[in-house]
């Protein structure tokens, strides 16, 4: 009985790759490492907002319409709310209860508004009956950070309306300034947890987290692997088969 041989048995490979499918593999392997690389630098950027975000900071004054600051400036503005016309965003939800964010106008002194969400409500037993809001209306100087109106994959239908506060299920920026009848200031201000006349406000991160991004990498890395490892597989050819 002849004996095995690993010399003998390793002779019966060769390995031959395809000019065309090494092509291949390093483009793969460069797009696939490029997306990786992409989401460890998403990662990292969103682990500086979430620390900018957790860090209380001083507060800078609001600047003049037209000036953009980064999201998440803590900021202070001064102005009057007004009370009479207020938005309840629809369809959100606090420690797994559904309820509205109270979105109101803070009337500046140059004629433009500016949202305040002043945090969160339930809903009581009856959708019919909105949550009360009610602000008093005189000057304020109020503080919290600087964020953009909240946006869904899938917006649903407000059932129309013209009282006030107003129900709006994730509405356009020139929709609300169109109800409102004023130039409104882009995004809206997140109300500080020590303010007054707010609700609950545990404010998060929106978004994609640091984890998930650092997730999508390793998939992208993973990719890359499995490229170079089938390009391996089809150049390794037995002795005698075609290349």
């Amino acid at each position: 009985m002849a004996k095995y041989s690993p010399v003998l048995n390793a002779r019966r490979w060769r390995f031959a790759p395809r000019p065309a499918g090494t092509v291949a593999m390093l483009a793969a392997v460069a797009a696939f490492a490029a997306l990786g690389d992409w989401q460890l630098g998403r990662a990292a950027e969103k682990r500086a907002l979430a620390a900018d975000f957790l860090r209380p900071g001083p507060a800078m004054a609001l600047p003049a319409a037209g000036k953009a600051l980064p999201r998440y400036q803590r900021i202070t503005a001064r102005g009057s709310y007004d009370g009479t016309r207020q938005f309840l965003l629809d369809n959100q939800s606090h420690a797994g209860t559904a309820g509205v964010e109270v979105l109101t106008p803070l009337l500046l002194a140059d004629g433009t508004a500016v949202l305040v969400n002043r945090g969160w409500l339930p809903f009581g037993t009856d959708r019919r009956r909105l949550p009360e809001v009610a602000v008093a209306d005189g000057p304020r100087e109020v503080t919290g950070r600087l964020s953009e109106l909240p946006r869904a994959p899938v917006v649903l239908a407000a059932p129309p309306s013209s009282a006030w506060p107003r129900l709006v299920n994730y509405p356009a920026p020139e929709e609300l300034a169109a109800m409102l009848d004023h130039e409104l200031r882009p995004g809206m201000i997140l109300l500080d947890p020590g303010e007054s006349d707010g609700y609950a406000r545990d404010w998060q991160l929106t978004g994609t987290t640091p984890e998930r991004h650092l997730g999508y990498a390793v998939q992208w890395f993973a990719l890359a692997a499995t490229a170079v490892a089938i390009w391996l597989a089809l150049a390794l050819k037995r002795e005698g088969e075609a290349a």
